[in-house]
């Protein structure tokens, strides 16, 4: 049975993909440590506040 079986065919190359994240749009662009950084503090400080503030 198993030599019946087709093997998957392959994914369609990258390219196109990479022609598109390429391109560089127009905006500002922000530091992915400032991304990642902001939540975490968010988070540190209501826990902060949960703790402390808590009756």
């Amino acid at each position: 049975m198993s030599s019946n079986k087709k093997s998957a065919p392959l994914p369609a190359s990258s390219g196109g993909l990479m022609r598109f994240f390429e391109d560089e749009t127009k905006g500002f662009k922000i530091d992915p440590r400032i991304v990642v950084s902001i939540p975490i503090s968010l988070i540190v400080i209501s826990w902060a506040i949960d703790i402390f503030l808590a009756p």
